[in-house]
C-alpha cells in the first residue's frame, strides 16, 4: 500500500516575487510619484541654492529608500528571502539620505559624485530585479529601462563633474521625471497582477 503525500507545490521563485511587488504595487507607485514631483520642482525653481539642492535631494531618496524598504518587508516571509535586491535599493537609500542630511556643507563636487555612485547602484539593482521578474510579468522592461537610465545617469555625472549647478538641477530633474514615469507604469502593470 503506498501513501500519498498531500504537499502544497512551491511556487516558483518569480511568482513568489511578482506576488509581493504585486500586493504593493501602490509603494512603486507612490515613490514614481515622489520622481516625479522632486523633477517638477527642481525644473520649477531652477535658481535654488546648492543647499536647497542638496536638501531636497536628501529628502527625495530618504522617502525612495523607505518605501523600497517597506516594499521589501511588507511581502511577508514567503517573499523577503527574495527581495533582497529591494531591501538594498531601500537601504541605499535611506542611508544617502540620512548623510544627506547629517552632512549638508558637502560641497558641489561631492554631492555629485554621491548622486553619481547612488544612482548607479540603484539601477544595477534595478535591473538584477527586472532579471529575477522576467518570466513572470509582461513589461519587466520598464524596470530595465528605468535601472539603465539610473546607470547611465550616474555615469554621465562622474564623467562630467564639472557641470554646472543649474545643469546639474536640470539633469536630475530629467532624471527624476523619466523614473517617475516609468515607476508608475511598472506600479500599474503590477496592479494587474494583484490578487
Amino acid at each position: 500500500m503506498t501513501v500519498q503525500s498531500s504537499s502544497t507545490p512551491v511556487p516558483p521563485l518569480g511568482g513568489a516575487l511578482l506576488r509581493g511587488l504585486a500586493d504593493y504595487w501602490w509603494l512603486l507607485l507612490l515613490r514614481g510619484i515622489a520622481a516625479i514631483v522632486f523633477g517638477v520642482l527642481a525644473f520649477a525653481w531652477p535658481g535654488l541654492t546648492l543647499l536647497t539642492l542638496i536638501f531636497l535631494w536628501g529628502a527625495y531618496v530618504l522617502i525612495d529608500g523607505i518605501f523600497a524598504l517597506w516594499n521589501a518587508i511588507a511581502g511577508g516571509s514567503s517573499v523577503m528571502g527574495h527581495r533582497w535586491w529591494l531591501a538594498i535599493v531601500g537601504v541605499a537609500g535611506v542611508l544617502a539620505g540620512l548623510l544627506t542630511f547629517m552632512m549638508p556643507g558637502i560641497t558641489a563636487l561631492v554631492l555629485l559624485f554621491f548622486i553619481a555612485v547612488w544612482s548607479i547602484v540603484i539601477g544595477l539593482m534595478q535591473i538584477v530585479g527586472a532579471f529575477r521578474l522576467r518570466k513572470e510579468i509582461e513589461g519587466e522592461w520598464l524596470l530595465i529601462l528605468s535601472g539603465a537610465v539610473s546607470v547611465l545617469f550616474g555615469i554621465v555625472l562622474l564623467m562630467q563633474p564639472g557641470t554646472g549647478a543649474l545643469a546639474l538641477i536640470w539633469l536630475i530633474g530629467s532624471m527624476s521625471i523619466v523614473l517617475g514615469v516609468i515607476y508608475v507604469a511598472l506600479a500599474l502593470r503590477l496592479k494587474r497582477h494583484k490578487a
